[in-house]
């Protein structure tokens, strides 16, 4: 079956929660994502085959020149064929037609090949303070 990437694709809360729950190993919480999405984000991208939500990437932004990737995720299923990158892939176009001039993203280490050498983002220094 043949995966579709919508940009701004209709977000049902129930399957992205699902979806974000199995990637990132937490239980679903409910979590309203249509009205997170609505007021801090750019854009975001679905993945679908059929009618299954496979893979999901939000693009946020600060309104001008930065756009910062979160939520990538992929289904277990799905994974190592190409869906992450594809995502990314959009998720830069869309940004990039926005107006934007960067695109950031922050992940653990493990994911260094992906966002490195499949995505091609190149490392930067950075800061971060745990809140």
């Amino acid at each position: 079956m043949t995966i579709t990437y919508r940009w701004r694709g209709d977000v049902d809360n129930a399957l992205l929660d699902a979806l974000h729950a199995d990637a990132f190993g937490h239980p679903a919480d409910g979590t309203d994502w249509r009205a997170r999405l609505e007021r801090h984000s750019l854009g975001w991208v679905c993945a679908r085959e059929g009618g299954s939500l496979v893979g999901f990437v939000n693009v946020v932004w600060d309104g001008g020149a930065h756009a910062f990737l979160l939520d990538t995720v992929v289904a277990r299923h799905r994974r190592s064929r190409g869906v992450g990158a594809r995502l990314v892939s959009v998720a830069a176009e869309q940004a990039r037609a926005a107006g934007c001039e960067w695109l950031h993203v922050d992940f653990e280490d493990d994911l260094r090949p992906f966002y490195f050498d499949t995505c091609g983002f190149k490392e930067t220094t950075a800061g971060l303070i745990a809140l």
